[in-house]
């Protein structure tokens, strides 16, 4: 039975760029295994611990370890974002610690100071996300009591009308809150450009 060839193989026989070098194939097989690790670790089905991702690292060579490193930290990154439910906001915690588990001894402070002050902006965020869904249902209550009372006289009995299917409810609601995020996109943007600059070599 023949070898099965993986796509990269494959690739870079027919562009005739590597023969037989499988240095770059490791490289790119041991940061795939980074990215399903970091899946893993932000699952929660089936999630890793940070002590799991430290064990793949230890048992992987020096060179491996840079690989493994970066796949980790390409997906982990990517989960550096505005939540918007609970569990958005505990994915974003767990985030952190896989990247702090795997960041080199020297930068751990510095990224736990930023992360930290992150979490705290994060979570005035919701705060305030929270008010204004308040604020918005309160201040459109008028129009939406004046839309099911003209549905009540047209079919002879009272209604409730769904806020979240007035489709002017909607677009009211999504123009404060996007100028919300607004407000807050900036501080994540940059937080997840601190973080990729530590894993730059």
């Amino acid at each position: 039975m023949g070898v099965i060839k993986t796509a990269l193989e494959i690739a870079m026989e027919k562009t005739g760029t590597v023969s037989g070098d499988r240095s770059i194939i490791e490289q790119f097989e041991m940061k795939q295994k980074g990215k399903k690790l970091a899946n893993a670790f932000i699952s929660k089905d089936a999630p890793l611990s940070e002590a799991d991702l430290l064990k793949e690292l230890k048992n992987a060579s020096v060179q491996q370890q840079e690989c493994l490193r970066q796949g980790i930290a390409d997906v982990l990154v990517t989960q550096i974002t505005l939540p918007e439910t609970k569990e958005g906001l505990s994915r974003l915690e767990k985030t952190g610690q896989g990247i702090l588990a795997i960041i080199d001894s020297p930068k751990k402070n510095a990224f736990s100071a930023m992360f930290n002050q992150l979490l705290q902006i994060v979570s005035q965020y919701t705060e305030e996300k929270a008010q204004y869904e308040q604020a918005i249902i309160q201040q459109y209550a008028p129009k939406l009591r004046q839309k099911e009372e003209e549905v009540a006289r047209r079919i002879g009995r009272a209604v409730h009308i769904d806020p979240m299917q007035d489709p002017e409810f909607v677009a009211f609601h999504s123009q404060h809150m996007s100028a919300l995020k607004n407000n807050y996109t900036p501080v994540i943007e940059q937080a997840r450009e601190e973080t990729k600059k530590i894993f730059e070599k």
